[in-house]
């Protein structure tokens, strides 16, 4: 009898502590977002393959969203089939699997970064909880792009010339918000945008300012408008809740701290400064990224300011209420309403 009782309790300590010792021995398996980008450059990769491995001893191998070529929810699924442990994607690619997500970043609803980050701190909770249910990971990190502007080869003056054009959405409640203006929403991911644009599939197409420079939407582009008429395309970094919670509460107390003061809040200081610095660029500069393009930047009109809000007011956000649950819109209206002062019905 002692020893059964003996070979049991081995069993249950073996139970307790594998999860921790398979945490410590295998290396973490990280997707960081468009490796083209400077997130993924100056903020995900040395986090991950640095900063971790230095402070929390913990053996990672990184690659990117370009490279694993697996497109909206197909990545975060793959952490629930034990493919990856940690995974950086834009939050609209996933909103398919999870409209609870869209409720974060609709276009025209934070127009600044100051506001950005109340909306985006109000709504974190509601996000973990809607990431957990449906994909089974833990929310980490939530960081934004610079602004999403309007990048396009045919002459417009503003939001009223839209009207008939194709454009590239960075996700569905853009699409909501330029067909609302008379135009089509297309669907591409962020790597077919360039020649979308040379061949003429699209007239126009959203992204983030730097974010296009980078990728080189400047050679097949001759306009910009920077109204940020995409919102900011947030990218969510998450971990596999099995990894999570095989890491202990010492090192996921630790992580949290370092993702707090190493990731979001260096990345989040400098996406004022390059949505600038990419709206410069894609001009005429001065550039510290290199050449420029030379595009004409229309000016932004306080009329289109007021019409993106009203698109926002009228369509958009009951075209998103009408995808989620009541509860969903019921914690909108008790996070992100308070901030920005509307009502989902």
């Amino acid at each position: 009898m002692k020893k059964k009782l003996l070979v049991s309790c081995l069993v249950i300590a073996f139970a307790l502590t594998a999860g921790v010792g398979l945490a410590q021995a295998k290396k973490l398996r990280v997707v960081g977002s468009w490796n083209s980008l400077t997130l993924f450059k100056n903020f995900e990769k040395p986090f991950w393959t640095e900063v971790v491995p230095k402070e929390l001893g913990l053996k990672t191998s990184m690659t990117s969203l370009g490279q694993v070529k697996l497109k909206g929810p197909a990545v975060m699924r793959q952490m629930s089939m034990g493919v990856f442990d940690v995974v950086h994607t834009v939050a609209d690619y996933v909103v398919a699997d999870s409209p609870a997500l869209a409720g974060l970043d609709l276009p025209a609803l934070a127009t600044d970064l100051k506001l950005a980050k109340k909306v985006v701190e109000a709504y974190r909770p509601v996000m973990a909880k809607y990431l957990e249910k449906d994909f089974d990971v833990k929310l980490l990190s939530v960081i934004p792009y610079p602004a999403q502007v309007l990048f396009s080869s045919e002459g417009i003056k503003g939001l009223g010339d839209l009207k008939g054009k194709k454009i590239r959405a960075s996700g569905w409640t853009t699409s909501e918000f330029v067909t609302a203006l008379g135009a089509t929403g297309v669907t591409l991911s962020f790597s077919e945008v360039p020649q979308a644009l040379q061949r003429g599939v699209v007239d126009c197409a959203v992204t983030g300012s730097l974010s296009g420079y980078s990728a080189g939407w400047g050679d097949v582009s001759k306009f910009l408008y920077p109204l940020p008429v995409g919102g900011w395309d947030y990218v969510i970094g998450t971990m596999s809740m099995t990894t999570w919670k095989s890491l202990g509460k010492e090192k996921q107390d630790k992580l949290m701290k370092l993702i707090k003061e190493k990731l979001e809040a260096p990345a989040w200081k400098v996406t004022e400064r390059e949505t600038e610095e990419g709206v410069a660029c894609l001009g005429n500069g001065p550039c510290p990224h290199g050449r420029t393009y030379g595009l004409t930047i229309i000016p932004v009109s306080e009329a289109d300011k007021k019409k993106a809000y009203e698109v926002l007011v009228d369509s958009v956000l009951p075209a998103w209420s009408q995808k989620v649950s009541p509860e969903v819109v019921k914690e909108w209206n008790e996070t992100i309403g308070k901030v920005v002062g509307l009502t989902a019905k």
